[in-house]
């Protein structure tokens, strides 16, 4: 308990809710249920009574005799024109037509999960902001990791879903973005600190001589444990992979901007939220830009004023509120992108009394059902991304050692003189040595971690991929709106 403290109760208490509230209440199905529209196919009566077709009625009767002997009953489809007048009918999505829907179980497990560990995370800063438990290991961190890497794994499922179908278009336009970005991200790592501020440099080398120092106390000799070339290969590596996943979630959501712009006409104050949603991304690129953003706010002296307008911590400290800002404007913004998508069936059946010919009572059903089937994966891909990026935020901040509080020069700590509780001790009872024993090894071990691991190399790496994801999301889906724009009806 005195490696952890009070943060093993906070999880506890979140894992027992997330156990026992998720069948009865759940986020995820909330944000789907209630608030957003379908459109329902027309049944096979009402295509035959538009289409003028009657309805096998002097067939009844050996239909009915087949029955009964046990004839088994045959579907003939048939066909309608296009140009049907059909009016579809709407329903509110509810909780049980989304139970059966691709990804449905993903989705509302991500969903319900990042909402859990944030509150974790939040009650853990407040812990850490009063408290200050220096020897305690942040276990908030755990939960932070568990979500990146759930994420990662639903974006890398949504991707071999487009491996694993017959069009050979989608398996080379995500393999040709993944090389695109690798190009891109071994540019941008060559480019030098004083233009794109990552602090990559930095951290090679305060991890290089970490590790070299703790290699030689471990009596390993060693000149370190890779080169910086190699350390940057790895990182453009996963930079492409990033990007490669990030391909079609970009391109999804740049069709449901486009489509939800299209329904808001009537709502000026909504528009603005969908364009700022749509170039925040590339703000927040820019805010990695030195001589834009750093050296603007924090060295440049402005008319009366007889100092910058924020200081080097304050200004981290906003970037990264910024980011949190922009993930908080997606997640509201989640309902209209999805009715923007289940409004592509009505698109698709006015489009089709647009043509001449005729179609398949299946097909044309199809056209609509599968809208609403694929209703998770827009949502996943939707939310996927933006939970990734919140997530590399916290763990920028917790793992490189930065403040929410610069802007208030204000001591929230309550810490004492005498702490008893903030480091590994032996309790004086005989019967708690070995608890007290093993919590020494794990403090001492966590320790030494932290001696290769420096915050200053954490904040590095980090800021560099919340970054990334930033510029990969907004290069993908600025690709996306300019075809849908411009290269499709």
């Amino acid at each position: 308990m005195a490696v952890l403290g009070l943060q093993l109760v906070f999880s506890m208490v979140m894992a027992s809710v997330l156990q026992k509230l998720t069948p009865h209440f759940s986020f995820g199905r909330w944000l789907l249920c209630g608030r957003l529209v379908r459109y329902l196919h027309p049944t096979d009566d009402e295509l035959k009574t538009l289409a003028g077709t009657p309805k096998d009625v002097g067939k009844g009767r050996s239909k009915k005799n087949d029955h009964r002997r046990g004839a088994p009953q045959k579907y003939e489809p048939f066909t309608v024109p296009r140009n049907l007048d059909i009016q579809l009918d709407t329903a509110v999505v509810s909780d049980i037509d989304v139970m059966s829907l691709h990804y449905y179980t993903e989705y509302q497990w991500l969903v319900d999960f990042s909402l859990c560990s944030a509150f974790i995370y939040i009650l853990t800063e407040i812990y850490y902001a009063i408290l200050q438990p220096d020897q305690e290991f942040n276990l908030s961190v755990c939960w932070c990791i568990m979500v990146t890497l759930f994420s990662l794994k639903i974006l890398y499922s949504l991707t071999a879903m487009y491996f694993r179908t017959d069009d050979s278009g989608e398996r080379m336009l995500c393999i040709t973005f993944g090389f695109f970005f690798l190009v891109a991200a071994m540019g941008v790592l060559i480019v030098d600190e004083d233009r794109l501020e990552f602090g990559l440099n930095p951290a090679y080398k305060n991890f290089s001589g970490s590790a070299t120092e703790f290699m030689k106390s471990q009596g390993i000799v060693s000149r370190g444990p890779i080169s910086q070339i190699v350390f940057k290969i790895i990182i453009a590596c996963c930079c492409a992979i990033l990007g490669a996943f990030l391909t079609f979630p970009g391109l999804r959501y740049a069709k449901t901007h486009s489509d939800a712009l299209k329904y808001s006409k009537e709502s000026p104050f909504k528009l603005m939220l969908l364009h700022l949603n749509f170039i925040m991304p590339l703000l927040i690129v820019l805010l990695w830009v030195k001589p834009i953003a750093r050296d603007f706010f924090t060295e440049m002296k402005h008319r009366s004023m007889d100092r910058p307008l924020l200081t080097p911590e304050v200004f981290e400290t906003t970037r990264m509120l910024i980011i949190i800002a922009f993930c908080l404007l997606r997640i509201t913004l989640l309902s209209a992108h999805l009715q923007s998508h289940l409004n592509i069936a009505y698109e698709r059946i006015t489009n089709l009394k647009k043509e001449s010919g005729r179609i398949s009572n299946i097909d044309l059903q199809r056209m609509v059902t599968r809208v609403f089937y694929y209703l998770c994966v827009v949502a996943l891909q939707y939310v996927v991304p933006v939970v990734l990026l919140l997530f590399c935020v916290f763990l920028m901040k917790t793992l490189g050692d930065l403040s929410w509080d610069s802007f208030l020069d204000i001591d929230w700590s309550l810490k004492t003189p005498i702490n008893s509780s903030s480091g590994p001790s032996v309790s004086t009872t005989p019967d708690t040595d070995g608890t007290s024993n093993a919590a020494v090894h794990i403090a001492l071990a966590l320790s030494d971690l932290r001696k290769v691991f420096t915050p200053l190399f954490f904040r590095g790496v980090m800021a560099f991929f919340c970054w990334w994801l930033c510029l990969v999301n907004f290069t993908t889906s600025s690709f996306g709106l300019i075809y849908y724009s411009y290269f499709t009806n």
